[in-house]
């Protein structure tokens, strides 16, 4: 069985593109990225660790409205 492990940021952006989101944009802030009509920040951090990665996994499970698995996150291009 898998586990989880720390992500970089331009590795975790394509992750996410492959689940439906677009950009990054520029914000005020932080960057974003949006599904449908959802805004999501994106940490500037370069890498993110398994803690924060989960924590921000769980903001896009609820957005795209489902879980995501260790295995299906690593196979994700």
């Amino acid at each position: 069985m898998s586990q989880w492990q720390p992500c970089k940021r331009r590795v975790f952006i394509k992750k996410l593109r492959s689940l439906g989101f677009v950009g990054p944009y520029s914000g005020t802030r932080h960057q974003f990225m949006v599904y449908k009509t959802n805004r999501m920040s994106i940490p500037s951090n370069d890498e993110y660790s398994v803690p924060q990665l989960r924590m921000i996994l769980s903001e896009v499970e609820s957005i795209i409205d489902r879980k995501i698995f260790v295995e299906e996150w690593n196979n994700l291009q």
